[in-house]
């Protein structure tokens, strides 16, 4: 028979193994200070900048009207965007830490299997709370993205990483982060300073297919 899951409450803030196995742990990840999660939202929209640059680049190129002058013109409109969307996503994140209380709150379960990140209860309320005022931002605005974002955003509270199937495990000490990431999923695990060195061997030793950073 196997043991029930402990309530919440009986998580500590310290990796402790219980009862049916599994290490549990929460983690609250200081807004203000981590930058782990503004450095995503910035690479989310880096990323989105170069998709969009390489696309008018090959446009340009297939239009043979390739030059210097071209590319500049091409780049340099893009760059102002992209710059003015960095403002943007800090106002907005600093924003988000406000209404989260500066504080990003996790739940972490682990075993030689999986290991899951899922958002406390109380702040999965606020999440959702959040995202219904996104979608209904984007449908006043007639933008089906901001609704689409919204919802997802909504439902998308807890990222589960299968072992087997990590490709990378890389430690961020100083953001008390480690990044185990699959083929199409990235998960973010946050591991107090006491016991940071557990976790990394223990994932470690259980990610035959991770290639180590």
């Amino acid at each position: 028979m196997k043991s029930p899951t402990p309530p919440l409450s009986d998580i500590g803030y310290r990796v402790q193994l219980y009862p049916d196995g599994k290490y549990r742990w929460i983690y609250e990840v200081k807004m203000l200070t981590n930058p782990s999660i503004l450095f995503d939202v910035y690479k989310v929209l880096a990323i989105s900048f170069i998709v969009v640059w390489l696309f008018n680049i090959t446009i340009i190129s297939c239009a043979g009207s390739m030059s210097l002058d071209s590319l500049w013109g091409a780049t340099w409109v893009l760059l102002l965007i992209l710059l003015g969307l960095f403002v943007l996503g800090y106002v907005a994140y600093f924003f988000v830490a406000w209404y989260y209380g500066w504080k990003y709150i996790v739940v972490f379960t682990m075993d030689e299997h999986e290991i899951c990140h899922e958002q406390a209860p109380q702040q999965v309320k606020k999440a959702r709370k959040l995202s219904a005022l996104t979608a209904l931002a984007g449908a006043a605005s007639g933008r089906p993205g901001m609704v689409g974002q919204g919802l997802m955003t909504a439902t998308h509270t807890k990222s589960t990483s299968v072992l087997a199937n990590v490709k990378h495990v890389v430690p961020r000490r100083w953001m008390n982060l480690i990044k185990v990431n699959q083929l199409f999923d990235h998960n973010r695990i946050f591991v107090p300073d006491e016991d940071f060195d557990f976790v990394l061997d223990f994932l470690r030793q259980h990610c035959p297919k991770a290639k180590r950073r």
